[in-house]
């Protein structure tokens, strides 16, 4: 391959990730990029886990062997069976050396310095390849895991131009990596409540909104619990709001725990002393049961006063669900009626017969600018 083809085939890498939308799509981006680049047959890149001890494989591409999935979820290997990653690398830089990459063959060590490693040998023997290339991926001055491009047996034998060519398509997946991950963060705190760790207000907006449709094509049952942290006002006003903020921290694992017993449920923040639960799938019954654990949890938390909880459900009489919003009206509705009537169980939306005054007040008119509730709709500011 010529000067202008290595040219373009880093250029075409670094566009393939840099225009993936998941760290997935990043990694296979990485891995096709360096099969093409380097006329492999099959590619793989993997992250070194160090707390762990493992180098676990993110993404295979190309000619799979039918125990290597595209996006394993089980594959890794013990670090001690391919040591040059930790001892052999780590040796070399503290030498002054560079993560250089270095190629192996089924039939042992060949262009590189000495990396050659019998279960790398056996795995291309195994499955039918005749060499691989091996390139430790290093990001911000640390081994952060490898790529590895094989071609088959038979085929031409990589060499040293090959291994330095793999040592420039490594640093230029680390990059890519490195901005995923900086992509990756600023989305984790664009949806996050940075005080509980939980989803915030705009992560259930774009979940309820999805659900919902989903519900009107499948008929999947979408529930909502609605929660009002009691007591909170109380311990800022006495005794400070560091206190306060460990509360709100306290009731968001407890909230997370009891999320956590329905699969798939989405736990959030949405301001304030208000919390919810998301549910997809689960039935109304399973909803409301968890609800009810949640409020006893809540009940027990030092501090507190407990919480007003309310729920919306698909699968209760609540009439046709059309958009994200009337779901959340009924649920605050819910839950502004078990903050009236101090319940200390969950109040859910429609069960009280064909006039149920939770669906009546979640329906009826917008209050006057002399009432003191209003509900939210999504551009509404959570009570604080």
């Amino acid at each position: 391959m010529g000067e202008d083809s290595r040219l373009r085939a880093v250029v075409t890498l670094a566009q393939g990730m840099a225009a993936a939308h998941t760290p997935r799509e990043s990694w296979r981006a990485a891995a096709l990029g360096a099969c093409h680049a380097l006329a492999g047959s099959f590619a793989a890149l993997s992250v070194w886990e160090r707390e762990l001890g493992r180098l676990r494989v993110l993404a295979n591409v190309g000619d799979r062997a039918a125990d290597e999935d595209e996006f394993p979820d089980q594959e890794a290997y013990p670090v001690h069976q391919f040591p040059e990653i930790a001892e052999f690398l780590h040796e070399r830089w503290a030498g002054g050396g560079e993560p250089n990459a270095w190629v192996e063959t089924a039939d042992g060590p060949a262009a590189g310095p000495a990396g050659y490693c019998h279960q790398r040998v056996a795995a291309l023997r195994r499955r039918g390849r005749g060499c691989c290339v091996v390139a430790p991926v290093v990001l911000h001055g640390r081994a952060w895991g490898e790529l590895y491009v094989a071609r088959p047996a038979g085929a031409p034998v990589f060499g040293r131009e090959d291994a330095d060519f793999a040592t420039v398509l490594a640093s230029v997946v680390a990059a890519g990596i490195a901005q995923t991950e900086r992509l990756e963060e600023a989305r984790r705190l664009a949806y996050t409540d940075a005080l509980t760790g939980l989803a915030n207000r705009r992560a259930v907006d774009i979940r309820l909104d999805e659900a919902v449709e989903r519900h009107r094509e499948d008929g999947s049952v979408v529930s909502l619990v609605v929660c009002d942290l009691n007591g909170l006002k109380r311990v800022n006003d006495t005794l400070g709001h560091a206190v306060g903020d460990r509360l709100l921290e306290r009731f968001g694992s407890v909230l997370s725990l009891c999320g956590a017993m329905l699969p798939g449920t989405l736990a959030a923040r949405l301001g304030g002393d208000e919390f919810c639960l998301l549910a997809v799938g689960p039935p109304a019954d399973d909803v409301v049961r968890i609800a009810g654990e949640l409020c006893c949890r809540a009940s027990e938390l030092e501090l507190g006063e407990g919480v007003a909880c309310g729920v919306a459900s698909t699968g209760d009489p609540i009439g046709p669900v059309r958009s994200a919003r009337r779901l959340f009206r009924l649920a605050d509705a819910a839950q502004y009626r078990a903050k009236a009537v101090r319940a200390a169980k969950p109040v859910v939306a429609g069960r009280e017969g064909p006039d149920d005054p939770v669906v009546r007040l979640a329906d009826a008119p917008p209050p006057t600018a002399g009432e003191r509730r209003r509900f939210r709709g999504r551009h509404d500011r959570p009570r604080t």
